[in-house]
């Protein structure tokens, strides 16, 4: 044998040998596990008032205010439909629709639109992008009272953290 066929043999050994992996099955799929309990399950309740949607969004703003962050602000009732929504001067047009659509998705998918981003970023699982209505961005959160969503509020127009933040501000006003 000459040192070149001797190195195609070895080589070719070492191929069929890395390929002895793919006759092992493959690792289990986390999404195969079936929790004890619901995920998310909050009940909805009594969509919130006017002047309780107002006061949200006026707090979402405040906070948008004090770092100079220019955000759209959406706030919808139980049913996800739109209560109130405020454009801050200089907000790009684009965070219109998406303020809102960060709202409607915390609503109908009762959790906040953080765990799709974390469901899409940090577990691969991309099955979640395949959902109607889902955003993979935080800036949507859930307005809880009495254990029962009252709507969700939707900021848009900062970078997802700087949206989560203003929303916090906005259901502190809530609890």
């Amino acid at each position: 044998m000459t040192k070149t066929t001797m190195a195609v043999f070895i080589a070719g050994g070492a191929l069929l040998g890395a390929g002895a992996g793919y006759c092992q099955p493959p690792p289990a799929n986390p999404l195969d596990i079936v929790p004890d309990k619901m995920p998310f399950d909050v009940p909805y309740g009594a969509p919130i008032t006017l002047e309780r949607a107002e006061a949200a969004i006026a707090a979402a703003v405040a906070e948008a205010k004090k770092h100079d962050w220019k955000l759209c602000v959406a706030l919808v009732d139980s049913g996800a439909n739109l209560v109130a929504f405020q454009r801050m001067d200089g907000t790009q047009l684009g965070s219109i629709q998406v303020s809102e659509h960060k709202a409607r998705a915390a609503a109908i998918y009762r959790r906040e639109t953080k765990a799709f981003e974390t469901a899409i970023t940090q577990q691969g699982n991309m099955a979640v992008t395949t959902l109607d209505g889902m955003i993979g961005a935080r800036g949507g959160m859930l307005l809880i009272e009495g254990g029962k969503i009252i709507g969700a509020i939707g900021c848009s127009g900062g970078t997802s953290s700087q949206d989560e933040v203003a929303c916090k501000a906005g259901v502190a006003t809530v609890k």
